[in-house]
């Protein structure tokens, strides 16, 4: 059997898990007024149906002084319960266990929601919510140990088979654990032991509620990577303690602080994979008991050499499987090819969360809408939602142009039953991702597209290359419906002067008809990857370049990606000056004029090269005329709007299962 060691079960305490995949914790925001909804019972069943060993669910607060964010489980409610009766019985339905996290997030948080002080070990403000917690009484703490117990007791009660107890990235424990946040004199402060106090008296207190009837687990931080904060050492010794206790039965892993350093938790592409599994390394060498490695694993191999080499006993694959929820059970049947591989682009997962919305995926229109599509009639197939049956009458589809929203209408209509052609005018696939995956460290991107055409091919989607579309072909070759995704094209904005020879868009440069060289001012009027990337090539290639833009930070929307810190790393290990809120005005020859925005001063750059990252137009002609030829006709994506890959992959599978 390929993976061996992935497929071998394994013991939890009380519970065997038929594999060593988890479907580790992660928050998803489909809460609703602190209480779990169907929408969580059909997300976790769908990882659940597609093979996963063990699914441990997001957080459940455990105290009403824990609120950080709106669409938090509150788990210290009765009124939990049956939801998490939704949950378990959707899960167990698989013959899968299902764990809940509890947790209290302690000075990470702010009072906003619960208008009631946030509880810390001690008086230190996290940087991010830049609120002053209250340092806990002795009394307080009873309170928390308490409210563990009694979370964990609603959650027996709803049917889980075990508890996770969340030490790590978040955490009022992880304060308490932790040296830069821990300032207390008391018997819960100064060394070690001390700090720990409050983790083994919760361990003490769940474990009298649930008895043996259940698992338990601890999930801890290796290392903070933040001034004073864990190292590795100290967190071999808390598995140690913990271990010692006799009351716990697996440990699980993480790296970095939730508000602090974010970036290294759910690393994007930037990060190589498996980047934190020194920390369940050195904890396995210490212990005994079972450990959980984290860590960007994208592909069912990456997970067997961990577990080979002894590093870990189980990994936690999140983003993968959002990306395919049946990521365990292709990898079971040898179809690694068929899966769908995360691109850890982050813009959809943890992007969206960062926005307050729900989690999704950007190659994954299922994912935050598995309860829709079940009430819709489709079942999961390769991660994508298709209808129970095929369409009563097949139609013949056209698709104008294969980047991700032809491509992904072409996947949804072929599902459907449909005769499906992709008409091509390149000699490739893949449009914009294909040029944003040329850039080396954004490689993985073009995954998206790989995904796609593997896809098409198992779907028998023809696609034809080299193949542009006019109206009277779409009359020749009389398709019964017609869905234009032709994208956008490159504009230039009204300061650039029609005859200037120095200015081109990022796209010259990504596909490589424009070389630019010497000075570049690289103009980021978008705030994503596109300037970005384009500045790093450029960089690399021996330009001095300097990104301007109108905002107040040179690629803004990579803050909520976590492409942003690393991005800073890069910029200035590669000399690229970032100059914020200046407004291009104009040019003349190789001047370009801009305005700063805060002072209403005139300033001047006289670079050898102008490189604009600005926003597009939409090419809608065919679409416009093939409706006023009376033609059936959908479109989808930057031909509609220019806007980010989720929307086209969205767009297109709508357009696809519309088809009728």
């Amino acid at each position: 059997m390929a993976y061996r060691h992935l497929w071998s079960p394994l013991q939890l305490g009380p519970v065997e898990v038929r594999n060593r995949i988890v479907f580790s914790a992660h928050l998803t925001n489909y809460a609703r007024d602190g209480r779990p909804t169907e929408q969580h019972a059909a997300y976790y069943a769908a990882r659940a149906a597609g093979g996963s060993g063990l699914i441990i669910t997001e957080e459940h607060s455990t105290h009403p002084t824990d609120w950080p964010y709106e669409k938090l489980i509150h788990g210290f409610h009765r009124d939990v319960i049956p939801g998490y009766r939704r949950i378990t019985d959707a899960v167990h339905r698989h013959r899968v266990p299902i764990f809940a996290q509890i947790n209290h997030n302690g000075g990470q948080a702010s009072s906003m929601y619960s208008r009631l002080p946030v509880w810390a070990p001690s008086p230190v403000a996290d940087p991010l919510f830049r609120e002053v917690p209250k340092a806990v009484t002795t009394a307080e703490i009873d309170e928390i140990v308490a409210g563990y117990a009694l979370v964990a007791e609603h959650c027996a009660e709803g049917g889980f088979d075990g508890i996770e107890l969340q030490c790590s990235h978040s955490s009022i424990v992880r304060g308490f654990l932790s040296p830069a946040t821990n300032r207390r004199t008391d018997a819960y402060g100064g060394n070690l032991e001390n700090r720990a106090r409050i983790l083994l008296e919760i361990v003490a207190a769940v474990r009298r509620v649930i008895g043996n009837r259940l698992a338990l687990g601890v999930r801890i931080c290796g290392d903070e990577l933040i001034e004073n904060g864990t190292t590795i050492d100290e967190a071999v010794r808390v598995a140690e303690i913990v271990e010692t206790t006799g009351q716990v039965d697996y440990i699980n892993t993480s790296i970095g602080v939730a508000t602090a350093s974010l970036f290294m938790i759910e690393a994007s592409m930037h990060i190589p994979p498996g980047y934190a599994m020194f920390i369940p390394s050195a904890i396995r060498k210490a212990v005994d008991l079972p450990v959980v490695g984290v860590g960007r694993f994208k592909d069912p191999l990456q997970a067997e050499r961990a577990i080979a080499e002894g590093q870990c006993d189980l990994v936690g694959v999140v983003r993968g499987q959002i990306a395919d929820a049946e990521f365990a059970a292709k990898a079971r049947a040898g179809a690694v090819d068929e899966t769908r591989l995360c691109l850890s682009c982050n813009q959809e997962c943890v992007g969206r969360m960062g926005l307050n919305r729900w989690l999704g995926c950007i190659e994954n229109p299922m994912t935050g809408r598995e309860a829709e599509y079940a009430a819709a009639g489709r079942v999961a197939f390769g991660g994508i939602g298709r209808p129970e049956r095929p369409v009563a009458v097949r139609r013949d589809v056209m698709v104008v142009g294969a980047g991700p929203a032809g491509l992904q209408a072409a996947i949804a209509a072929a599902r459907a039953g449909h005769l499906v052609t992709v008409y091509e005018k390149e000699a490739e696939a893949g449009g914009q991702v294909r040029l944003a995956a040329s850039v080396p460290n954004r490689a993985e991107f073009g995954d998206m597209i790989r995904n796609q055409l593997a896809e098409c091919r198992r779907l028998g989607v023809t696609i034809e290359y080299g193949q542009g579309v006019w109206p009277g072909l779409v009359e020749e070759r009389r398709p019964d419906h017609v869905i234009v995704a032709t994208g956008a094209e490159p504009q230039r904005p009204w300061w650039v002067p029609g005859d200037a020879e120095n200015v081109c868009d990022v796209r010259d440069v990504l596909d490589g008809s424009t070389h630019p060289f010497g000075d570049v001012v690289v103009v980021d009027e978008i705030g994503f990857h596109h300037a970005t990337s384009v500045a790093e090539l450029l960089a690399d290639r021996g330009c001095a370049v300097e990104i301007v833009t109108p905002g107040m930070v040179v690629g803004q929307d990579l803050g909520i990606t976590l492409d942003m810190e690393n991005w800073w790393i890069r910029a200035t290990d590669k000399g690229i000056v970032q100059t914020t809120d200046l407004v291009p005005m104009g040019m003349q020859g190789r001047t370009l004029t801009l305005l700063h925005h805060p002072t209403g001063a005139n300033v001047e750059r006289t670079p050898d090269w102008v490189v604009l990252a600005v926003p597009p137009n939409p090419v809608e002609w065919l679409y416009r005329d093939l409706r006023a030829a009376g033609v059936s006709v959908e479109r989808v994506g930057d031909c509609v709007a220019p806007r980010r890959a989720h929307a086209a992959v969205v767009e297109g599978e709508r357009a696809g299962l519309a088809v009728r």
